[in-house]
């Protein structure tokens, strides 16, 4: 364990040190690492792909559900998709210095804003590789040191990631040390780097529920939690049935592992009786099971061939992260809008439509980080949302919330420019 504490405050120490120096990188220096970073992720994508097969078959031979499998697995696509990512993020306008809110007082002072790095980022994050390049390449644009610790069952391919970005920033000429990831796994060191405030600026945790909350209640730093993601569509009485179908099923079947996967389905009891079993048809064909209530129960149990479960009190508000999702029949939208309040996660939230007024209604009543009029909750997402790739997304308010990128990585000061002005 000393050795470890021994590694973790020394990449720590190296991180402050530099991070002072990446404030004031110029943008050509860490675009160049950027696409150094995507060309050698196809380069080397055979080294990558050999140290998650071995990550992949030990988490598989230990028991791991489906869903972390699904998010620990790397493959061609994946690597050309995150290589692309990192292109978009070099492609994007550099945040650091950049003056905004800029006004003259009547004594004549120019005050405005200049964005500024955070400093040092910390991340823990379990089972998810590719989180290895996103925080990689945001916190370099973005002019910030970062220590990343990556949980054991992703340790092959998450140092293999790293070897990859490191060397990149080192043959665009980036200070050694912006980049640093902790190899040890021992358990005790996550609590350790908790302790580190005076290095570390910003804590952020991406896994599951344990983790947020270890993260939370030990941090001595500030801490942007979420990711944790209990979706829901509500489908209005007014809705379009075909849209209605075709956006569920991309919200619970493109990718049903991932947090911005739709979780439950309320619909309307004035379209219920047409729309549950459309979906439902749909669903079946992906092996979707449909935990529902009784008057979706009701309506669904006549047609052969679908996986149906009464739901339990705990089916609401559950993140599946599979091919199961839990269905509601409601009487209004003010009952879908309770029982989001009461079950949501602050992630995102989709009603489907044709009133404008109950659109608008759910875009301002609903509480959430994204909240979408007629869209599959699937687009929560950096690259999604053109921001090039995402740090994690926040579902707390403060200091950002929503998918983090660029910009979330930075602060501002205050400019203020003078001529001789004193206090009177």
């Amino acid at each position: 364990m000393k050795s470890a504490v021994r590694e973790l405050e020394e990449k720590g120490k190296a991180a402050k040190a530099v991070a002072r120096k990446l404030a004031f990188l110029s943008t050509e220096v860490k675009n160049r690492a950027l696409l150094n970073i995507a060309d050698a992720l196809i380069d080397e994508l055979n080294d990558i792909l050999i140290a998650n097969k071995i990550d992949y078959e030990k988490a598989k031979a230990s028991g791991m559900s489906e869903a972390m499998l699904d998010r620990l697995m790397l493959s061609p696509p994946r690597l050309e998709g995150m290589a692309e990512d990192v292109k978009a993020v070099a492609a994007l306008p550099d945040p650091v210095g950049e003056e905004f809110e800029r006004r003259t007082l009547p004594n004549g002072l120019e005050i405005s804003k200049k964005r500024v790095p955070l400093g040092v980022i910390g991340a823990i994050y379990e089972s998810r590789p590719n989180v290895t390049i996103d925080i990689s390449s945001l916190c370099l644009k973005s002019g910030n040191a970062v220590i990343m610790r990556g949980g054991k069952e992703a340790m092959n391919s998450n140092k293999a990631l790293t070897k990859v970005a490191q060397e990149a920033c080192d043959l665009a000429g980036v200070p050694q040390g912006a980049i640093q990831f902790i190899e040890s796994t021992e358990r005790a060191l996550v609590k350790h780097m908790l302790k580190m405030k005076g290095i570390i600026d910003l804590m952020i945790p991406r896994g599951g529920a344990e983790l947020i909350k270890l993260v939370s209640e030990n941090a001595t730093m500030p801490v942007v939690t979420g990711g944790i993601g209990v979706c829901h569509t509500y489908v209005d009485e007014s809705a379009d049935i075909n849209k209605a179908v075709a956006i569920a099923y991309n919200a619970k079947v493109q990718r049903p592992t991932v947090c911005n996967a739709l979780d439950c389905i309320l619909a309307h009891n004035q379209i219920a009786q047409a729309y549950l079993p459309a979906v439902a048809k749909e669903w079946a064909k992906a092996g979707v099971e449909m935990h529902c209530d009784k008057r979706a129960m009701a309506i669904l149990k006549p047609i052969p061939s679908l996986k149906l479960v009464p739901a339990k009190y705990e089916d609401w508000g559950k993140e599946y992260l599979s091919l199961k999702a839990a269905v509601k029949v409601v009487d209004s939208l003010d009952e879908a809008l309770d029982h989001i309040e009461k079950y949501g996660s602050g992630h995102s939230e989709a009603i489907v439509t044709e009133d404008h007024s109950a659109a608008t209604r759910f875009l301002n009543e609903v509480d959430a980080a994204c909240v979408y009029a007629n869209a599959s909750t699937r687009f929560t997402d950096g690259g999604q949302f053109g921001l090039g790739a995402e740090i994690g997304i926040s579902t707390q308010k403060f200091h950002a919330r929503g998918p983090m990128a660029l910009k979330e990585l930075t602060s501002y000061k205050w400019i203020i420019r003078g001529t001789g002005q004193v206090r009177p």
